[in-house]
């Protein structure tokens, strides 16, 4: 059994990035630049947009922080946007999601300048990723095509059963396992909360990628020999014997499901520091595409 390692490989992509970065200002081009709309005080949200912030200072990017109170409107938030979409400094932006319930996050999405959405989630960049054109892939899912790209791990030809169907995992990582190429050319199962019989399933998968946010869902009864094991799952168990009072935990049964795996992805130190590295590579991409279209 092998450990992906996330935290390893999300190191070394960092440290390539850095090595880019350095050319470029070697060359006097301009650095790339991520910024950051979060909207509100929800303590894992500032968590997440701060550790993207530090990951920015690592490589060498420049990076806005933009805060904004939790009873800001639509229209002053959709006016944000738009500023940021016209700053030519700023390569690529996200915007922190949840937002306050007085904001339509759909609308708010569609706002996004497709070349400086670096998440991915623009319905422009999703069909471009469904058709198999050059786009920005959602951070999530581009950091498990790496991890599995990096690791040697065949997908081609294999059943890879995907569990949960958001639209920011779930659903893209159905598509891109289905496309030509590797990672890809596997034969795709989607799964989710209304599908039948689902260990019928799970037992038939040679690749099992899990993004349903159920603590330990899925059993070690529920795989064959030799799975590969993709765990997207991290959820905050209650946990007295632990300092913080919890332990983080993924969908897979870790302990038992490793012992049938030929790999499995830790919970935490697997696919979760392959996002931000992942963020990055995307902002990256932007700057390049912007400086080739300038």
């Amino acid at each position: 059994m092998t450990i992906l390692d996330g935290k390893k490989v999300s190191n070394d992509i960092k440290d390539e990035i850095t090595e880019q970065v350095k050319k470029m200002k070697a060359k006097g081009e301009r650095v790339p630049h991520l910024a950051a709309i979060i909207v509100g005080n929800d303590g894992a949200s500032l968590t997440y947009v701060g550790s993207k912030v530090r990951a920015c200072e690592r490589v060498g990017f420049e990076s806005t922080l933009v805060k904004m109170s939790s009873t800001t409107s639509e229209v002053e938030l959709l006016d944000k946007i738009k500023e940021l979409n016209n700053n030519p400094q700023i390569d690529g932006y996200i915007v922190q999601l949840p937002l306050p319930d007085q904001i339509d996050t759909q609308k708010v999405l569609l706002a996004v300048n497709p070349d400086k959405d670096v998440d991915g989630f623009h319905p422009t960049n999703f069909g471009k990723m469904a058709l198999d054109m050059t786009t920005f892939i959602p951070a999530t899912p581009f950091g498990i095509l790496e991890l599995l790209d990096r690791y040697g791990v065949e997908t081609s030809g294999k059943h890879t059963v995907v569990i949960g169907r958001s639209h920011i995992v779930g659903r893209p990582m159905s598509i891109l396992m289905g496309r030509k190429g590797f990672p890809g050319n596997s034969t795709v199962t989607l799964t989710h909360s209304h599908t039948k019989n689902i260990t019928q399933i799970t037992s038939q998968a040679d690749i099992i990628i899990s993004a349903l946010g159920v603590p330990n869902f899925l059993k070690a009864e529920m795989v064959k020999d030799d799975v590969v094991i993709i765990d997207v799952g991290i959820t905050r168990v209650a946990d007295d014997t632990t300092e913080k009072g919890y332990r983080i935990t993924g969908d897979v049964d870790f302990v038992n499901v490793s012992k049938k795996a030929s790999y499995i992805t830790p919970v935490p130190g697997g696919v979760g520091p392959m996002t931000i590295a992942m963020l990055l590579k995307n902002t990256l991409l932007a700057c390049e595409r912007h400086r080739t279209k300038a």
